[in-house]
């Protein structure tokens, strides 16, 4: 339930459209409901700014759906995270208008346009092509919330002509998002030509001493680059939120 839910559910029931019964069945079901599986959130939105979104790995596509049932009740946007294809095809046979990403394993359903004031546009940069699944999902995270996002794949520092023939595009955004695997070095450099917030994200992208990407975490902790902020491994969601939360203005 967001504050324009809120809101028309007030005057609605100081214009007489709806009684005093019917008001408070709706806002018995706030902060949170029960629904056995989980306690769905829906004072998220009022309190956080965004409804509550959904980590789908570890949870089967009936949970899924439930969840999904429960907050399309209040008419909120929806992220599932971490949805393999075999699970989202059973959630979308169960809940129509699902958009499926491959690339970033997201399920979406955007019921009305975010309305967010933000400081510009969120550049999603990747290493190579490898890492586009960890910065799709962080773009994604991103444009459900309500920011303009611009995508630069492919520009690691193994061809760093790449990333510096795209100097303006890189300049001109507010918050960048900069996925890397290997050793983990493009947010430091990226770090070095920007003034403005960079979130360095590692992925699990590289061979045996990479580690599932704990060498490219350690490697972007240690950034001699001032303003470089690390999430976890693959954490594309929590780039993308993070990312977010930096442009609102």
């Amino acid at each position: 339930m967001n504050k324009k839910t809120i809101e028309k559910l007030l005057n609605d029931f100081k214009d007489g459209r709806v009684n005093i019964d019917q008001a408070m069945n709706t806002l018995k079901k706030l902060p949170y409901e029960n629904i056995g599986i989980a306690h769905v959130d829906h004072h998220r939105s009022l309190r956080a700014g965004y409804p509550e979104m959904i980590f789908g790995e570890p949870k089967s596509a009936d949970q899924i759906i439930r969840i999904i049932n429960t907050l399309l009740k209040h008419d909120v946007n929806i992220l599932v995270t971490r949805v393999d294809s075999l699970k989202a095809k059973t959630v979308q046979k169960s809940v129509k208008g699902l958009n499926y990403n491959e690339d970033a394993r997201t399920l979406t359903m955007i019921n009305h346009k975010v309305e967010m004031k933000t400081r510009g546009s969120i550049l999603v940069i990747t290493a190579g092509t490898s890492d586009m699944p960890a910065a799709e999902e962080a773009a994604i995270t991103a444009e459900v919330m309500g920011n303009k996002v611009e995508r630069l794949f492919d520009v690691g520092v193994a061809g760093l002509h790449r990333l510096l023939g795209n100097y303006d595009t890189i300049n001109n955004a507010s918050v960048l998002i900069v996925a890397a695997g290997m050793e983990g070095a493009l947010p430091s450099v990226v770090g070095g030509l920007v003034d403005k917030p960079v979130i360095a994200l590692p992925t699990s992208v590289g061979y045996g001493t990479s580690f599932g990407g704990i060498t490219a975490l350690l490697s972007m902790l240690n950034s001699c680059a001032s303003g470089v902020t690390v999430v976890n491994i693959d954490n594309g969601f929590g780039a993308g939120y993070a990312a977010a939360q930096i442009n609102r203005a």
